[in-house]
C-alpha cells in the first residue's frame, strides 16, 4: 500500500472506526445540549470522549465537535473557542499554552484524488500543534501539518504545509495543481 493510503473502507479497522465515530456523535450532541453551567456533567461527557479526563486548565467552549476523540491530544491551558471540529483519527496533538479560535477544523483524514481509489480507501495524516500557538477564527489545518512554536494562523487561513515557529500564516491555499 502506498504512503498516502492507510485503511481500506469496509475493512474491520473501518468498521471499528465506524462504529467509534457514532458513539462520540452521541456523546459530543449531549454534550452540546448541556447548561453551560453544567461543569460535572461536561467533565464525564469529555472523558468518554476522550477516553481520559481533560488536563487541568483546558477550556473548550460548546459546541464542539469530533469524531473520534481517543486521537486527540490536549495539554494545559489549551483554549478552544465556541464551534470548532476536530476530526482527529490520524491524531491532533495541542500543545501547552495552544490558543484556537472559534470556527477552526482540524482535519487528519481524507480520501485519494484518483476517483477509482476514493470510495476504496481514507487517507491520512497526524496534526502537530507547537507550544503557545493562536490559531484564528475560521481556519482549517489539513492533514499532516506541523506548526512550530509561537506562529499565528490567521482568521481564514488554509494551513495545507508545515508552518515554521515564530511565524505568521495567512489566506487561503486553493490553487489548480492538476489535472485529469
Amino acid at each position: 500500500m502506498s504512503s498516502d493510503r492507510f485503511m481500506r473502507i469496509h475493512s474491520p479497522e473501518f468498521q471499528a472506526m465506524a462504529a467509534r465515530v457514532l458513539r462520540v456523535t452521541q456523546l459530543t450532541s449531549r454534550l452540546n445540549s448541556l447548561p453551560f453551567d453544567d461543569e460535572a456533567g461536561r467533565a464525564e461527557l469529555f472523558t468518554q470522549i476522550l477516553g481520559r479526563p481533560l488536563p487541568p486548565r483546558v477550556t473548550i467552549y460548546p459546541p464542539f465537535y469530533t469524531d473520534h476523540g481517543l486521537r486527540l491530544e490536549l495539554a494545559e491551558r489549551v483554549f478552544v473557542n465556541q464551534n470548532c471540529t476536530f476530526l482527529d483519527y490520524a491524531g491532533i496533538r495541542l500543545a501547552e499554552g495552544v490558543l484556537v479560535g472559534p470556527r477552526v477544523t482540524f482535519i487528519t483524514g481524507g480520501h485519494p484524488v484518483d476517483p477509482q481509489e476514493r470510495r476504496e480507501w481514507l487517507t491520512g495524516a497526524p496534526i502537530d500543534v507547537a507550544e503557545n500557538v493562536w490559531i484564528g477564527a475560521g481556519a482549517t489545518i489539513l492533514p499532516g501539518v506541523s506548526i512550530g512554536r509561537d506562529a499565528v494562523v490567521a482568521a481564514g487561513a488554509v494551513v495545507a504545509d508545515d508552518v515554521p515557529p515564530a511565524t505568521l500564516v495567512t489566506g487561503p491555499k486553493a490553487t489548480v495543481r492538476r489535472r485529469w
